[in-house]
């Protein structure tokens, strides 16, 4: 099963200045007992979504393998169209779980169609995602995924899709579409309902951040022929294991405990998340907006102003150790780093028996790149603590769909826990909605007349400050 392993983060090894005590331990021990005992409260009576997903509502798993069913065995691409929640999920599952050259194999090798997540609106990117996949589109799915179906960067990208589909396939282009969306309402439900769209639904009561288990994530790589079985037992087996309130044993109370006190007490409010596989490297980008859009928070629930937040930061190992661990050992000592380490990766490679007779490459020889790389991780976490820089590690027996769901919950989990512990709702993001009003404004929407004033003076160039 998937561990926490917290040493590296005491004052044991990097110094009580830098370093949890027993002390610090003792110190939050109420108020982590009065946080676990709210989020399993809600979890229990059905009020956190997120914690309904892994078993508690079948209908999703049932209705995402009807349409693979209907899909999968002719499909040769898929297109998900979304941002954010709606799209992060997506690439951490594929990269996660599928071979890195998944789209370069043959479509016989593949056992599933290649997939393009096409998470932005920049202009490139989308013709060369449209240009790559015309050649086939009467046999790619395009999956649309939007609760409203209203933010510009999805609805614009749907409207190119959707009318590339009508000029190049034309006879049955609507069912090439499956929108991802609200069960009952929305711009994109009437639209899909109206057009004969297959339909998904994103649960009401669980925000983009959270709704990687739900059909949003688990359509795509069910169609790619990840287990989402063993993907949601290993969420359930997490769920099971946090909710037992034990601070020592339970993961995900420790982890929202040690991160906690590296923001509050320790001054370190970065939070680097730093995997050791390549495989797990989009992990840190789902985890950048789980913690982010939860936890960077302007007023607490008593209406005070508090501007709060750790900053999350995405690192890779052993890539970084070249580019970044300078900074994290010489720079300002304000960063909390959690490794991700793998013990049994998914291939390993015996390096040759040459250079023998070479004193700077003759150690290398006959050994595995996956002893080489643990070697490296164990490196960086020894040259950390020997600047106390606290560390983290969460270990993974194998990258599998079960462990992957393991970690996916237990990082749910634990920002729930840190939502309590700040005293700020971990569901909302208003900071968000202006940038989503101004960019209608900009673009000439009807009812933004007063903000599109507002914008003006940033469509200006002021030659002054050129230089």
């Amino acid at each position: 099963m998937l561990q926490v392993y917290w040493k590296n983060a005491t004052d044991k090894v990097v110094g009580s200045d830098h370093g949890i005590t027993q002390t610090d331990l003792t110190g939050i021990e109420n108020a982590m007992q009065r946080a676990h005992e709210t989020v399993v409260q809600q979890c229990r009576e059905g009020t956190l979504g997120y914690a309904a997903l892994p078993s508690q509502r079948p209908q999703y798993a049932e209705g995402v393998k009807r349409l693979v069913a209907k899909y999968q065995p002719d499909a040769r691409d898929m297109v998900v169209l979304g941002i954010g929640g709606s799209a992060l999920g997506n690439i951490a599952l594929q990269s996660a779980l599928n071979p890195s050259t998944w789209n370069l194999l043959t479509d016989r090798a593949r056992k599933g169609p290649r997939l393009f997540v096409v998470d932005n609106v920049d202009p490139a990117l989308l013709k060369d995602i449209m240009k790559i996949v015309q050649r086939r589109l009467d046999r790619t799915v395009v999956n649309v995924i939007s609760k409203s179906g209203e933010t510009a960067e999805t609805a614009s990208q749907f409207m190119l899709f959707r009318d590339l589909l009508q000029r190049k396939v034309r006879r049955g282009w609507a069912d090439r579409i499956v929108a991802t969306t609200d069960a009952k309402k929305g711009t994109l439900h009437e639209i899909a309902k109206a057009e004969g769209y297959e339909m998904l639904d994103v649960p009401d009561d669980v925000g983009g951040r959270f709704s990687v288990l739900s059909p949003v994530g688990l359509f795509s790589a069910a169609m790619c022929n990840i287990d989402i079985d063993q993907l949601l037992a290993g969420a359930e087996s997490m769920k099971q294991r946090c909710e037992v309130m034990d601070i020592m044993q339970n993961p995900g109370c420790m982890l929202a405990a040690v991160k906690y006190l590296m923001m509050a007490k320790k001054g370190k409010p970065m939070h680097v998340m730093m995997p050791y596989s390549n495989r797990l490297h989009m992990m840190a980008d789902w985890y950048r907006q789980l913690w982010a859009e939860s936890l960077g928070k302007k007023t607490d629930r008593d209406g005070h102003d508090v501007f709060v937040g750790p900053t999350p930061i995405k690192a890779l190992g052993t890539t970084d150790q070249h580019s970044q661990v300078q900074l994290y050992r010489e720079g300002p000592n304000d960063k909390l780093t959690v490794f991700l380490e793998v013990k049994k990766h998914p291939a390993n490679t015996r390096i040759p028996e040459d250079f023998t007779d070479v004193p700077g490459l003759g150690y290398l020889a006959k050994r595995q790149t996956g002893k080489l790389i643990s070697a490296e991780k164990l490196a960086t976490e020894f040259a950390l603590a020997t600047s106390q820089r606290p560390s983290v590690t969460i270990r993974f027996p194998e990258i599998n769909a079960k462990h992957v769901g393991e970690f996916l919950y237990l990082y749910e989990f634990t920002t729930s826990l840190m939502g309590e512990l700040l005293n700020i709702n971990a569901y909302d993001q208003p900071a968000v909605e202006l940038g989503k009003q101004a960019t209608f404004a900009l673009m000439g929407r009807d009812g933004y007349d007063d903000l599109a004033k507002r914008t003006r003076p940033f469509k200006r160039t002021d030659k002054r400050y050129l230089a």
